[in-house]
């Protein structure tokens, strides 16, 4: 019978060493292939974090100024919808800011979105709600803009209005939309139309 060979120990340890390495590479890059998938999310579930309406309003005014002003959206045949009425058929409102009252953010705004586009007039208003020191005025950004199916969001509208006292309401806008999401050409006013009046 033949013998067997004699296997140096540093030689074995050398072995031993290189599987361990090998076998921690493999790991390493089977933890890289798993996690590939999760770092770039699919294009389409980005798109849908960027507009999560068709018809979104958005409010600001300054920071630094701790006033409840009240953002109201009426869409075509609808009740509007504010801090009374925080939700309709088409719009819900998605933040009232209260100014300083409550709020986890220095950034004073609020926002609302539709589910869909009905073609007609749409009035955006802003009303301040609190009471004002005498002589100031709050300047109010508003902005609206449309995503259509398979588009990016378009700004079709944007304004500042000035608000001076307690309870004053301003249209921003006043719009129509086809049934489309398409702005109808000559359509964008300001003319006034009081919202809060009409849900008493």
């Amino acid at each position: 019978m033949e013998e067997l060979d004699t296997f140096d120990d540093e030689d074995t340890a050398g072995t031993v060493f290189r599987d361990v390495i090998l076998l921690a590479l493999i790991g390493f890059v089977a933890m890289v292939v798993m996690l590939l998938p999760h770092l770039q999310p699919p294009q389409e579930q980005r798109e849908e974090a960027k507009a999560p309406g068709n018809v979104m309003v958005e409010m600001h005014w300054p920071n630094d100024m701790p006033y409840d002003v009240d953002l109201w959206v009426k869409a075509p045949n609808e009740l509007p919808v504010g801090f009374w009425n925080q939700s309709g058929l088409t719009f819900n409102l998605l933040r009232d800011d209260l100014g300083i009252e409550g709020d986890a953010t220095d950034r004073n705004y609020e926002m609302t979105y539709s589910r869909g586009v009905p073609a007609g007039e749409y009035v955006v208003n802003v009303h301040m709600y609190g009471p004002l020191p005498k002589g100031t005025a709050v300047p109010v950004r508003v902005v609206v803009s449309v995503k259509r199916p398979l588009e990016e969001a378009e700004q079709i509208a944007a304004t500042t209005v000035e608000l001076r006292s307690k309870n004053q309401e301003e249209t921003a806008f006043r719009f129509r939309l086809d049934g489309e999401g398409h702005l109808v050409e000559g359509s964008v006013s300001k003319l006034r139309k009081p919202l809060i009046t009409e849900l008493h």
